[in-house]
């Protein structure tokens, strides 16, 4: 136990409470939020669960008192890092504030305490006629306010944009203890600073988001998917591209590599050749007369680019079929036999693509690592995962070198080191890399006017 947790920090973390099954300081339980997807490890000095606003409030007041750091947490589905409890603090387990509190149809609106389930928000409001797209790959397990808290995307941001997009306004419980809410409820509004956006993708390291107010927009009459094969990456990329030079915006467009393929094409509802080496998995959506027009374009685009085979989905359950090989893939690469495995999430601009792949390939060969990559192909952001032995001291420091040799190239191909797994402790050493020096200062700034003790989730984004 910290020298800052003592037993009476304790008592009174179970008076604001209200229940000792609340606090939990059984070193046991103290290891189940210890770590996150990242692999990244380190146990707290006590959790708190705390339910309401009030409560998560007096939780910051008193570890401002006693200058404990103070750590708040989701579902743990964050892989850079972001809510590991480094310093040995209060981990803020936000899971048991999960109230949908409305769902406002007429204003296109909904109010969310931070542990709603993503995809149950999804089921929710589309039972209103609505839609919300943000969609990262552990909608149904990952919080909301874990998404807020990284700033998630998913596939559907090629379209439709990430979470940063529709986060309309939000209540925060600042270092001290005081509640702040940021933003409006109105289409419109830019009185001040948007504090809102500035607290989106922070990683708790400005306050803990405790109330969230999202845009919604009507459903979709109808979606199309198609899967199709290409002899090679640089074919798929180039395929991405030609979407757009004709006018389509499909609100997914996956992309495969090799290996890829090779993982989940046993899970697939179609025989795939030897000869593919790619695959995109493209959707679209608009109104019932829209999709089979747009398919034809991206059929027709596919094939000027060299594509072996376009699949269309007879229905929704073979689409379903691919969206759940593309949902598996990060597993499958993790039943690979390596010991070792790093995801990272660069993003650079979708024109670059073609270019970014062909680096990266570049890049294992140099290094000696493998490496992996699939991810949103539409607006440039891959999951470009590293493989190797974590016993072997040589292997570690090439996937070192690798990973630095990415983080150059997205930043020199005029992208970024993160689309939206967020910095956490992952990244914070290329931040500078990414935002250059004086930018990075501004930032430290700021953290300070919100966060003068450094209590708030320290360690994370800032070197």
């Amino acid at each position: 136990m910290s020298s800052k947790i003592t037993q009476r920090v304790i008592r009174e973390l179970e008076q604001i409470l209200e229940h000792r099954g609340r606090v939990l300081t059984d070193p046991a339980d103290l290891l189940c939020y210890a770590f996150d997807a990242s692999g990244m490890e380190a146990p707290p000095g006590v959790v708190v669960m705390p339910v309401t606003t009030p409560q998560v409030a007096a939780v910051a007041k008193l570890a401002s008192k006693y200058q404990i750091p103070l750590f708040a947490r989701g579902a743990g589905s964050g892989t850079a890092g972001g809510s590991i409890p480094v310093s040995h603090g209060i981990a803020v387990v936000l899971t048991g504030m999960n109230r949908i509190l409305e769902i406002n149809a007429g204003n296109l609106t909904a109010r969310v305490e931070p542990g709603v389930i993503t995809g149950r928000l999804q089921e929710e409001v589309s039972r209103h006629g609505l839609f919300y797209p943000p969609d990262p790959a552990s909608l149904s397990f990952c919080t909301i306010g874990g998404n807020v808290s990284t700033g998630a995307g998913g596939a559907r941001a090629v379209k439709y944009g990430v979470t940063r997009d529709y986060v309309t306004s939000v209540e925060v419980v600042l270092a001290s203890g005081q509640v702040i809410e940021t933003g409006h409820d109105t289409a419109k509004g830019v009185a001040g600073y948007d504090l809102t956006r500035l607290l989106v993708g922070s990683e708790g390291t400005l306050g803990i988001i405790t109330g969230i107010t999202l845009r919604l927009v009507p459903l979709p009459q109808a979606t199309g998917t198609a899967l199709i094969l290409f002899p090679n990456a640089s074919a798929a990329c180039h395929g991405v591209k030609s979407f757009f030079q004709n006018r389509i915006l499909p609100r997914c467009a996956e992309f495969f590599d090799a290996a890829c393929v090779q993982c989940v094409r046993h899970m697939l509802p179609v025989a795939v050749p030897d000869e593919c080496q790619a695959m995109l998995l493209v959707e679209v959506d608009g109104s019932n007369e829209s999709i089979a027009p747009q398919l034809d374009v991206i059929t027709e685009c596919c094939r000027q680019c060299d594509a072996l085979e376009t699949v269309v989905a007879k229905d929704s359950v073979q689409a379903e079929t691919m969206w759940k090989a593309r949902r598996s893939l990060s597993p499958a690469i993790r039943r690979l036999g390596y010991t070792g495995k790093v995801s990272e999430d660069i993003c650079v601009p979708r024109h670059r693509l073609p270019e970014a792949v062909e680096r990266l390939d570049h890049i294992e060969k140099k290094f000696s690592t493998r490496i992996i990559s699939f991810g949103h192909a539409g607006d440039g952001n891959l999951h470009v995962n590293l493989l190797f032995d974590r016993q072997d001291d040589i292997a570690v420091k090439n996937m070192e070198m690798a990973v630095s040799a990415i983080m150059e190239t997205a930043v020199s191909l005029g992208g970024t080191i993160s689309g939206e797994h967020g910095i956490g402790l992952a990244k914070k050493g290329y931040m500078e890399l990414d935002a250059g020096p004086a930018a990075l200062d501004l930032m430290k700034g700021i953290k300070q006017v919100f966060d003068p003790q450094g209590i708030m989730n320290p360690g994370k984004i800032l070197p």
